[in-house]
């Protein structure tokens, strides 16, 4: 048995003597099955993948000549484990990275095509062998609709018209006849497309008076060609920058379908010191989550603003940038944003989606950051070996709410505690599948201590039962999965909960994501 596994048994069986010594906590839940909410929108699920460190290059692209097992060019083994998260939406190709990337280098025989310099991700030459072609195929070898950023901040109307036209046009064209030069001759389906990325930061520094006389402009020639229909998505806001919102609802709701919102977890909240993703205490833990559950309070006030301009909820919320931002690990290149996965950013994952459930009526879509080896990373890759992190099993676990009819709930829970800090020690959100299931996620904040949950389920006719249930935990807060033990994080089945007399009892484990499936 190699050190690293009797390490890992010997903590794990210190945790669990650990909290069968620590009381259990009660929460209570009242589900209302008979009082049904919105439908949780599938694109809530969605990824983001810029062409940063080694997202894109390494992490999706190997080439077709790669001795990577791949299907032109893309990795076998990243597309075969994107597909069982049932990946609604893909966001390309940036973040920063849009607003200085032309498309039309993007295209063509791929030993023809211009290099050019990531300035915002460590100054790297890439060789633009990743383009539309291949996003494009990218999103249908995983099932997932395109999501595509075009360049406001340095590109022109004109530029941002004919990478549309090329799409999605299938007329007799000069760029729908380009499109089919390069091998495509019907266009593609572009559900989704955004005008400009942080246009307040990196997209071009501009005041939200500005952008929106920007976005009115550009999007003015994002043009809906026959059999296909964009929904069009407005820069929006920095975290708490309530301004910005109020702004582009006032001065250009009636053009757009989609806001978007940015918001990061910072371990310390601090930009220039932000924590590492592994080497942290208890302390760290739990500012941690403080910082993450602030989503709620953000997404309530940017909403409050919006149903001011848009009552009938007619725009969604685009949370098409969140998640934890850590430093990076030691050693590797800071422009790239690489950094490790924990337990601490699968409870961050659960959290947050729970929030975005209890928003479902205003979000319409989120995108974490990033797929691939990038901030909160579904995949690590070291060249062709591939690791799957604590919140890829999140995603999984939770996938069947894509779709979902949200339930509402009431909950009554004890505090987690610690260092002068408290947040809820549980959440829960809860949905209704087309076939009747119901399916509930709850998180255990608690490190150290179990939680007792008692939930009754309003509105059913006969007692459901549980049939099947999934436990997501670790031995320690910041356990990772890593090449050589690729297994420390991963889901287990779970067989704690019990239905008598109406009420479902679960016994949650310290630090952990449980889903259950009621029928």
């Amino acid at each position: 048995m190699k050190i690293q596994t009797r390490i890992a048994l010997a903590c794990l069986l210190m945790a669990s003597a650990l909290a069968a010594q620590t009381p259990s906590q009660t929460a209570t839940v009242i589900i209302r099955a008979d009082q049904p909410g919105p439908v949780i929108n599938r694109n809530i699920y969605g990824h983001f993948a810029e062409h940063l460190g080694r997202c894109i290059y390494e992490g999706i692209w190997v080439g077709e000549d790669s001795s990577i097992p791949n299907t032109r060019g893309i990795r076998n083994d990243v597309a075969a484990a994107l597909r069982e998260l049932n990946i609604p939406v893909l966001r390309w190709p940036g973040g920063c990275f849009a607003d200085e990337y032309h498309w039309k280098d993007g295209i063509g025989p791929r030993e023809k095509r211009p290099a050019m310099i990531n300035t915002h991700w460590g100054g790297v030459v890439e060789n633009n062998h990743f383009g539309t072609h291949e996003f494009m195929d990218l999103c249908e070898q995983i099932g997932a609709d395109p999501y595509v950023c075009g360049n406001v901040g340095s590109g022109t109307v004109q530029e941002m018209m004919e990478w549309v036209e090329y799409m999605t046009s299938d007329a007799d064209s000069p760029m729908a006849n380009l499109r089919r030069a390069n091998g495509r001759d019907k266009p593609w389906q572009l559900p989704y497309f955004g005008v400009g990325n942080e246009s307040w930061g990196c997209g071009g520094n501009m005041t939200p008076e500005f952008y929106a006389d920007q976005y009115k402009r550009y999007n003015t020639f994002v043009k809906n060609y026959p059999g296909s229909k964009i929904y069009r998505i407005a820069c929006g806001a920095n975290g708490g920058d309530f301004n910005w919102t109020e702004v582009l609802m006032k001065n250009a709701s009636r053009r757009m379908n989609g806001l978007s919102l940015h918001y990061y977890t910072l371990p310390t909240g601090n930009w220039k010191t932000k924590g590492s993703a592994t080497d942290f205490d208890e302390a760290g833990y739990i500012a941690t989550l403080v910082n993450t559950l602030k989503m709620d309070s953000l997404i309530a006030k940017h909403a409050a603003i919006m149903d001011k301009y848009d009552p009938q909820k007619r725009i969604g919320m685009i949370i098409d940038e969140w998640g934890i931002w850590t430093d990076v690990e030691p050693g590797t290149e800071p422009g790239f944003l690489y950094q490790q996965n924990s337990m601490r950013d699968a409870i961050i994952a659960a959290l947050n989606f729970n929030i975005f459930h209890a928003y479902a009526d205003r979000v319409a879509m989120t995108n974490i950051a990033q797929t691939i080896n990038v901030l909160q990373a579904m995949i690590l890759t070291d060249k062709g070996k591939m690791v799957l992190t604590p919140t890829y099993h999140v995603f999984n676990m939770y996938k069947a709410h894509q779709g979902a009819t949200s339930l509402p709930l009431a909950l009554s829970t004890p505090n987690y505690e610690h260092g002068g800090k408290t947040i809820p020690a549980v959440s829960a959100t809860a949905s209704r599948t087309k076939d009747g299931q119901i399916h509930i996620s709850l998180v255990n904040t608690n490190p150290s201590a179990p939680a007792t949950v008692r939930c009754e389920i309003a509105g059913l006719e006969k007692q459901p039962k549980v049939t099947s249930g999934q436990l997501l935990t670790a031995p320690a807060i910041n356990s990772v999965n890593t090449f050589d033990l690729p297994r420390v994080v991963e889901p287990k089945t779970f067989s704690d909960a019990k239905i008598a007399d109406g009420t479902l009892t679960i016994t949650l484990p310290a630090k952990a994501i449980v889903t259950l499936v009621l029928e």
